[in-house]
């Protein structure tokens, strides 16, 4: 993920110390059935406020327009958000734009398409599934016309391209349509595993589900704290943590001494 947005949260009341209390599975997960998470929202807020004092706002998407977001979602898959900040670059400087449209994307051939996208990684793979969203997105009458949508609609709409997945759509539906969808990813398992709030079983709906559940639909809420989520990941909860130096340490059952 990236790093840049509007999302300012004043009006959340900071939540006191102390251990999170309450954060559970309703039941024992049942073989073949989808697990539900019962989280409460006090404990969720808590962390966030503990987020948003340690780094700060971190203002994202780091995006132009919206439709810069949605290729960035596309190409920020499996890769790190510098090496798409280098091949968004170049895509521009080969369009000659600063806002590469849809039309312009694919009017390029897919080979020079791929060659500008080559610090991203899998840039073959990538270039086609670029091109296919922005088929997809021009077919669909562009954000004017999916901005009509129901959320669910959109959602539904985003997944049947090929090469969108949840977290790329949701993505999508938070920072570019501004819808109050919770996006899942690496860090956040990562992180509410390790402070209990996760078994590690949990699928991806289950868990985007059981935290919009709990948090309300709000989504300059979902904004920063998946900004924040991510930015924790990276320099502090790492695959293996700087415990020594995170503002969770006092509330994580998984923090070590460091």
């Amino acid at each position: 993920g990236p790093g840049g947005g509007p999302g300012a949260v004043s009006r959340l009341r900071r939540w006191g110390g102390g251990h999170p209390q309450g954060l559970s599975l309703l039941s024992p997960p049942t073989p073949g059935l989808a697990l539900t998470l019962a989280l409460e929202r006090a404990p969720l807020l808590a962390v966030f406020d503990a987020l948003r004092a340690a780094h700060g706002p971190q203002h994202w998407w780091p995006a132009e327009t919206p439709f810069e977001v949605m290729v960035g979602a596309v190409l920020t898959q499996n890769t790190a958000w510098t090496n798409v900040e280098r091949g968004l670059a170049r895509l521009k400087e080969r369009l000659g734009a600063n806002d590469p449209g849809p039309h312009a994307i694919l009017a390029l051939p897919e080979a020079e398409l791929a060659d500008c996208l080559r610090p991203v990684g899998y840039f073959n793979v990538k270039a086609r599934r670029l091109r296919a969203f922005c088929g997809a997105y021009l077919a669909a009458g562009e954000r004017e016309a999916l901005s009509r949508l129901t959320t669910a609609e959109l959602r539904h709409r985003l997944l049947a391209i090929p090469g969108v997945g949840p977290e790329t759509a949701d993505d999508m539906l938070l920072y570019a349509f501004d819808r109050p969808v919770f996006v899942v990813d690496a860090y956040t398992r990562r992180l509410l595993s390790r402070l209990g709030l996760l078994t590690g079983a949990e699928g991806y709906e289950t868990i985007r589900q059981g935290l919009e559940g709990a948090l309300g639909l709000d989504t300059a809420l979902f904004n920063e704290y998946h900004a924040l989520i991510v930015r924790h990941g990276k320099e502090i909860c790492r695959p293996k943590p700087r415990c020594g130096a995170c503002c969770l340490a006092h509330r994580c059952p998984a923090a070590v001494d460091s």
